[in-house]
């Protein structure tokens, strides 16, 4: 009968659970949900916009990258190979080989693009054609750089492939020879991701070239090289193909309505394309408004029934609180703040209680806080958070010892600075000991994390390399990329300095050696290098197999 008495607690309770239910119903259904729809929306837009965003920034990159690296090709070709077929088949091969990057094949054309001069590897059919006719062998004889010709077929082996040419001109500036590279767009380290990650389920990317009208690349396959749809087909792909990039919802030429996100690839006048049904997309938001129809008839149910059994033991959380702080007290429960269920007695009891908790967490963090900063000290450099001579060697110790147990190879890297000391001495030693953070900074950009970067103090780095196959050709590679990291100068309050360095290289595999002596090997060749002319590398094995001389770099 008291649950008759409107002044009763208990009526009081259960009269406000059933008022808080009906005002959450409201509440979902007339503003959370819409809400939740519009959120979902933006949430599947930032997010297909960003990987949208990386995937184009990567193809950007690649295509940079061949740009590069086909003028660099072009700017070493010495003219007098030109009239050298054997000598020039012979670069060719080499260049092919060193670095694979054309996947097609490495061309030089005659400057009148009527057959080649060479070309690897050999392909029949390809020395004989005339070229002239190709946008990318007008566009490299008519501009002075590096070029990227129209996705297209291979006329030999019909593969989708763009080619990057560049003109090879003589010391007047006669333009002697056109290197073309071949790259097919299923390269790795190309396209092919591309082609092969699907978004979602059921989505994927579409690459494409508006001055061509063309998909340039796809996550499907039957779509590469095809003419893009006609005007008036798709609204939003009109409108990229005039130049917007964003997000948007659109019926595709399949009469799909899917969510489409574009993104600009500066180098080529590309554009990408992430591409996911709307089905698919926005399918949280749909299930989670299903389910709050559901869940609200339920609810409601299920509220009255908890507050029919529930209600009468009121104060229940006294005696729970109670039992609580004992098994915190005796250690069988973590130490943890308690519900505060009721503004009353029982609540102020509690919120003391959750005020010591509190009390004691902050003062475990903050003991916690000091020792992993302490622990951090005791392993990394304190310029520039690069580890210590003590972690290196540490991993030096583990490093030969798996290689003792399981076979490889590792390098050590002992970088030494060249002219440091007039920075310092011109500069003050704030300025040396920006330098020393900007080059621990390039130094560590690219590094795989099972590499180890060190300082070993002043101007003294070391970079740690493991589990390779070849470490000498590993270690090459790693100590070509720190010198030209450093070929930049670097910024000090607006002024430029030049700063250089001089690598020293241990190779080790077999049984292990003593940390510090396998440093101290690599600290000897570095003065090899020292000796030699410094900004160079210099393998610590180098002085009796060739004589004294510094290997290629």
């Amino acid at each position: 009968m008291r649950l008759l008495n409107v002044h009763s607690i208990l009526f009081r309770l259960i009269a406000l659970g059933v008022l808080l239910s009906a005002i959450g119903i409201a509440v979902r259904q007339m503003v959370a949900m819409p809400m939740l729809d519009e959120q979902v929306r933006q949430l599947a837009e930032v997010q297909q916009m960003a990987l949208a965003r990386y995937v184009a920034r990567d193809v950007d990159q690649q295509v940079h990258a061949r740009l590069a690296l086909i003028a660099s090709h072009a700017d070493d070709l010495a003219p007098e190979l030109l009239g050298n077929p054997q000598r020039l088949q012979a670069w060719v091969r080499d260049r092919q080989r060193g670095q694979p990057a054309f996947s097609g094949g490495l061309l030089v054309v005659r400057p009148d693009g009527r057959g080649l001069l060479a070309e690897y590897p050999v392909a029949i059919g390809r020395r004989a054609a005339d070229y002239m006719a190709l946008d990318w062998m007008k566009a490299a004889l008519r501009e002075n750089r590096s070029t990227i010709g129209s996705p297209a077929r291979e006329t030999v082996a019909g593969n989708a492939a763009v080619v990057f040419a560049a003109p090879v001109r003589d010391a007047a500036g006669k333009v002697t020879a056109v290197l073309a590279g071949v790259a097919l767009l299923d390269t790795p380290g190309f396209l092919d991701k591309l082609q092969d990650t699907a978004l979602g389920e059921t989505g994927g990317f579409l690459l494409i070239s508006p001055a061509d009208r063309l998909f340039v690349s796809s996550t499907d396959p039957s779509m590469i090289l095809k003419p893009t749809p006609a005007r008036g087909v798709d609204l939003l792909h009109d409108r990229a193909m005039s130049g917007y990039r964003g997000c948007g919802v659109t019926v595709n030429a399949r009469s799909i309505e899917e969510l489409a996100c574009i993104e600009s690839v500066p180098a080529t006048g590309w554009f990408l394309v992430a591409r996911m049904p709307t089905a698919e997309a926005f399918r949280p938001a749909r299930e989670m408004r299903d389910f709050a129809v559901r869940s609200n008839v339920i609810l409601v149910v299920v509220v009255l029934g908890i507050l029919g059994v529930a209600v009468p033991h009121a104060l229940r959380p006294l005696i729970e609180a109670g039992r609580a702080m004992r098994e915190m007290a005796d250690g069988t429960r973590p130490l943890a703040q308690l519900p505060v269920r009721h503004d009353d007695e029982v609540g102020d009891l509690t919120r003391g209680f959750n005020v010591l908790v509190d009390r004691l967490h902050a003062e475990v963090a903050a003991h916690t806080a000091s020792e992993e900063r302490f622990r951090y000290m005791a392993q990394h450099d304190a310029l520039t958070g690069l580890y210590n001579r003590s972690v290196l060697e540490d991993r030096l110790q583990q490093a030969m010892a798996r290689n003792e147990r399981e076979g490889g190879e590792l390098a050590l890297l002992f970088c030494d600075l060249d002219g440091f000391k007039p920075i310092n001495d011109a500069w003050g030693h704030e300025a040396g000991d920006a330098v020393l953070r900007a080059v621990a900074e390039r130094l560590s950009d690219g590094r795989r994390r099972v590499d180890t970067v060190a300082r070993l103090g002043g101007d003294e780095f070391a970079i740690l390399l493991t589990g390779l196959t070849d470490a000498r050709a590993g270690a090459a590679i790693v100590a070509r990329q720190c010198l030209d990291a450093l070929a930049e100068p670097v910024d000090i309050g607006g002024h430029a300095v030049d700063v250089g360095m001089s690598v020293g290289i241990a190779v080790h595999a077999g049984p292990a050696v003593a940390p510090g002596y396998l440093i101290a090997q690599a600290d000897i060749a570095m003065y090899q290098v020292k000796r030699r002319g410094k900004g160079d590398y210099f393998f610590i094995d180098a002085v009796e197999a060739a004589g004294g001389g510094t290997p290629a770099a």
